[in-house]
C-alpha cells in the first residue's frame, strides 16, 4: 500500500472530509512519529506495535567489490517490534 492508498482508503472511513483534508491527517500522523523517533522517543500504537531506536555499533565490513575493508561507523536504526493483535492477524494458526 502507499502513501496515497492509504490516504484513499482513510477518507472513505472519514465521512465528510476531503483527499487535502485526509492527506494532512495522516501526513501530521507520520510527522509525528519521525518527530518522536528523532527525539528519541518510542512511539506505541497498542495492538499494532511499537517503533524504537536502536544503536548500531560500528565496525569493519567489506567492499563487495574490491574486497578492500571499510569502517562502518556507529548508527541509529529504527526498530518495530508487532503488537499481539497484528501477530495474531498475521499468524491465526499460532493463537
Amino acid at each position: 500500500m502507499t502513501r496515497s492508498e492509504l490516504i484513499e482508503k482513510v477518507a472513505e472511513r472519514l465521512d465528510g472530509f476531503t483527499l487535502k483534508q485526509t492527506e494532512i491527517i495522516v501526513e501530521t500522523f507520520f510527522d509525528s512519529i519521525k518527530e518522536a523517533l528523532s527525539k528519541g522517543e518510542k512511539v506505541e500504537l497498542r495492538g499494532f506495535g511499537n517503533f524504537r531506536l536502536k544503536t548500531r555499533q560500528p565496525r569493519k565490513a567489506r567492499n563487495p567489490k574490491t574486497g578492500e575493508a571499510v569502517d562502518v561507523p556507529e548508527k541509529r536504526v529504527v526498530y518495530f517490534k508487532t503488537g499481539k493483535e497484528l501477530r495474531e492477524k498475521l499468524n491465526p494458526h499460532l493463537k
